[in-house]
């Protein structure tokens, strides 16, 4: 809680994968994937409840373990097709309390950590908000990229402002990383969507801790900058 508004952190992890089987269970640097995000979640100040959700019976046991609440989704919710919000939204329809907002924590961010999470609130209440969401500077410039057609032709590809100059002459831009939404709960039931049209504002993170788990090397990379960054304050 914050200030008398209240915050649900809803963990939405299925037992599925198809590019990094069981991703969310295995071991990262000697804890299950899931454990990193709960830990934090339970390490927030203002957190006032997580949910673990899931159609999975080991992830569920995980996060009891970790002494955090869960439900079970239904198979109609724990699909390829099915979406974040579908699973949100039912875990929010089956709490007992309704919170003023609701945390969406992808376990597939494990260097996101309680001091994250509480800054983006602490944004969100100084900027009036109705939802943050996190954000990292870009690797590479989007001006730098195009499409391709069949003929390979790069004719076209970069625009007359953008040639000849040098990477760090270039706008800096930002990219979502799936780290962190906290959004109103009224307005996200209302608009069945994460990312608000209007009185949204951007968290921002490092590279670094920007890592999504999505295939083999997202993972070693996670498994690399844990270690590396595992005695300092990220």
């Amino acid at each position: 809680m914050k200030n008398s508004k209240t915050f649900l952190a809803i963990i939405p992890a299925r037992g599925g994968s198809k590019r990094l089987p069981r991703k969310n269970i295995l071991d990262l640097d000697g804890k299950p994937l899931i454990a990193y995000t709960i830990e934090a979640a339970l390490k927030s100040k203002y957190i006032d409840n997580v949910i673990v959700t899931s159609d999975d019976s080991e992830i569920l046991k995980i996060a009891e373990k970790n002494k955090v609440n869960t439900i079970l989704r239904p198979d109609s919710l724990s699909s390829d097709t099915a979406s974040t919000f579908d699973a949100v939204e039912h875990t929010i329809m089956n709490s007992c309390i309704e919170y003023d907002y609701i945390v969406l924590l992808q376990p597939t961010s494990p260097l996101r950590t309680a001091i994250h999470i509480d800054e983006a609130i602490e944004l969100l209440e100084k900027k009036g908000a109705d939802s943050v969401v996190s954000v990292c500077e870009m690797e590479h410039s989007p001006l730098w990229s195009n499409k391709l057609d069949n003929t390979l032709s790069l004719e076209g590809f970069l625009k007359d402002e953008v040639i000849n100059k040098r990477s760090q002459d270039l706008e800096t831009y930002f990219r979502l990383n799936g780290a962190l939404y906290i959004c109103k709960r009224e307005r996200l039931l209302n608009e069945k969507s994460f990312f608000f049209k209007n009185n949204i504002f951007a968290y921002k993170m490092s590279v670094e801790t920007s890592i999504d788990i999505d295939n083999k090397i997202d993972f070693e990379m996670a498994t690399f900058f844990k270690r590396a960054l595992k005695h300092e304050k990220i």
